[in-house]
């Protein structure tokens, strides 16, 4: 299981990911160019020293990003996905990618995807938080495939 962010713009929401990564030992690929300047001073911010901690790749594009990235599905966190994610069977080797805090995904990244996911909302609201929506439909990718980490003693 991997999380993937396309061409985030908030420094925070990336360390809250990161963080979120180290904690459940889930690799984090960063799709460039960011809407913010590279500074692990921001990022921190959110992400507190758990940033050390996370497996994270840069890729300076998505189709230097496509080149590179592991075997498995892509599955597109998007609002205007079809099926909630709580309904879809996940794989262990699955790729959860969320797009741009302000505008998702582009319809190039949508073409590509597996499957594109939503997280249930009621009417009258635009969309979640991008690392709270991360946190939800990770949690459930895990639970389903047994992929939390073991406790340690």
């Amino acid at each position: 299981m991997r999380v993937a962010l396309f061409q985030p713009e908030i420094a925070q929401n990336v360390g809250a990911i990161l963080r979120l990564g180290a904690c459940l030992g889930v690799p984090v690929d960063i799709i460039e160019p960011c809407g913010f300047v590279w500074d692990m001073k921001r990022i921190r911010r959110a992400g507190l020293d758990y940033t050390e901690l996370a497996q994270v790749t840069r890729h300076m594009s998505w189709s230097s990003y496509l080149a590179e990235r592991p075997p498995g599905r892509l599955l597109l966190l998007t609002t205007a996905g079809e099926t909630p994610h709580m309904d879809f069977p996940f794989r262990p080797d699955d790729v959860l990618l969320l797009g741009r805090e302000s505008a998702g995904a582009p319809p190039t990244v949508h073409d590509v995807a597996d499957a594109r996911l939503r997280v249930p909302m009621r009417s009258g609201v635009r969309s979640l938080n991008l690392a709270m929506t991360a946190a939800l439909v990770l949690g459930e990718a895990l639970r389903q495939t047994g992929g939390f980490p073991a406790k340690e003693r």
